[in-house]
């Protein structure tokens, strides 16, 4: 079996080195290509063909982000986005996530800090993950070859002056050399009019949603809300737990949602600590319902979504007063912290809340156990996402074939089923 193609994007050749060591630590990764900016990147990508791509978010020339959107459009593929934990870091990873980049890790700090060897071995999974669902899937499909007129495109949009692509020999990471690069070679279309029988489009062939350009205006920051009716005597809830793929899936699902929706949601995105912050601003900012990372204690509100914090497992409570979120640091669960199962079985005691739990795209079998709680303590709804719209379906194929999901829902139409049936 051939080794899956690397491309690894970083705009330190310093850092290059260390991820390029890091990949090379597995027989089923081949470096192909290195580049240092964005520009580079969209070069090496239509010259190597790379299976999955490492990509730094802070390069010159062209950032992380705009190589990841170009990418998307001239030939889908698995972009896994190395983030800082700064929080300008933490908002540009999400918003990578939501425009189509397959995963993130955070970046290592150098060859000796103490969490290398577990970041090399995050980034191999994630790389793993990557290559399994792009072989088993429509969704990172590309074509066989990019055609001439496309190359064209490319170097035509971009306007590229002719740039060099680092090399890099596997076998001898050390050993860094120049090739020519595809900007470097006779343009067989030169002189020729770029006209054919059928127009070419830039789009992916099988193009879903997570690939397609986000469906509200980038606002220019956080949205001002009317004041939340603080409604506590809600009888619906709704539960989203989700994985890799999540933060775009979240963005489809929690921006669909009406300002009226009577019934707070509680999310569980595996992601580490202060993404989620990111993550719940750059919800709100989008939504009509209002997004936050969830704080210990809290009162629980209908039109309000709760975000658990990375970290922290998110449990529902009840007192004399009402619900309320409680936060704990107990030992990971399923893998994970926060966990959906966690979640989940927290809402099972509470028969009288009309409750709806949900599973959308992610590795594992996350919430699997806690959805079968829920169905026991008489949840009315079960909906695993479906499979053509996952990024990788994973959790939804466990409670699918565990018998826990009562009923299968492509992405585009969960927020939909959900405010039907919370809206009766």
């Amino acid at each position: 079996m051939n080794a899956h193609r690397v491309l690894v994007v970083d705009d330190s050749a310093f850092m290059r080195k260390i991820i390029c060591d890091l990949i090379a630590a597995d027989s089923q990764f081949e470096i192909v290509a290195t580049a240092k900016n964005g520009r580079e990147a969209i070069e090496a990508v239509v010259e190597w063909k790379p299976d999955v791509i490492t990509m730094d978010l802070e390069m010159p020339v062209m950032n992380g982000l705009e190589a990841l959107g170009r990418i998307m459009n001239i030939k889908p593929t698995p972009i896994i986005m190395l983030s800082s934990i700064s929080d300008d870091g933490t908002r540009e990873t999400i918003k990578a996530l939501q425009n189509g980049a397959f995963d993130f890790i955070r970046k290592p700090s150098g060859p000796l800090s103490p969490d290398i060897i577990s970041v090399g071995e995050q980034l191999l999974e994630k790389l793993r993950i990557a290559v399994l669902t792009k072989r088993n899937s429509q969704l990172f499909k590309p074509q066989e070859k990019p055609s001439v007129k496309q190359v064209h495109q490319v170097k035509q949009e971009l306007l590229l002056k002719p740039l060099k692509t680092l090399k890099v020999d596997h076998s001898g990471i050390d050993k860094i050399k120049d090739i020519p690069s595809a900007i470097n070679k006779p343009d067989p279309l030169r002189g020729k009019h770029l006209v054919e029988d059928k127009p070419v489009s830039n789009k992916p062939s099988n193009p879903y949603p997570v690939f397609e350009p986000l469906n509200k205006q980038e606002p220019e920051g956080l949205r001002t809300k009317e004041k939340l009716k603080q409604v506590s005597n809600f009888q619906h809830l709704i539960t989203i737990g989700t994985s890799t793929g999540g933060p775009r899936a979240l963005h489809e699902v929690i921006t669909s949602l009406p300002a009226s929706l009577p019934a707070p949601v509680l999310v569980v995105q595996h992601m580490p600590p202060k993404f989620t912050k990111s993550l719940a601003q750059r919800l709100d900012a989008f939504s009509s319902v209002h997004v936050t990372e969830a704080v210990n204690g809290e009162r629980v509100y209908a039109g309000m979504v709760y975000i658990a914090p990375g970290g922290h497992h998110l449990e529902l409570a009840k007192d004399s007063l009402g619900y309320y979120i409680r936060l704990t640091e107990e030992p990971p669960c399923s893998g994970h912290r926060p966990s959906v199962d966690v979640m989940f079985e927290s809402c099972t005691p509470f028969t009288e809340l009309r409750r709806h739990a949900v599973i959308m795209t992610g590795m594992g079998s996350d919430g699997v156990k806690g959805m079968k709680a829920l169905n026991e303590s008489g949840a009315e709804s079960a909906i695993a996402e479906a499979e053509e719209s996952c990024v990788v379906y994973g959790m939804p194929r466990s409670a699918v074939e565990a018998g826990a999901a009562k009923s299968v829902v492509p992405l585009r139409q969960i927020a939909s089923v959900l405010v039907k049936a919370v809206m009766k």
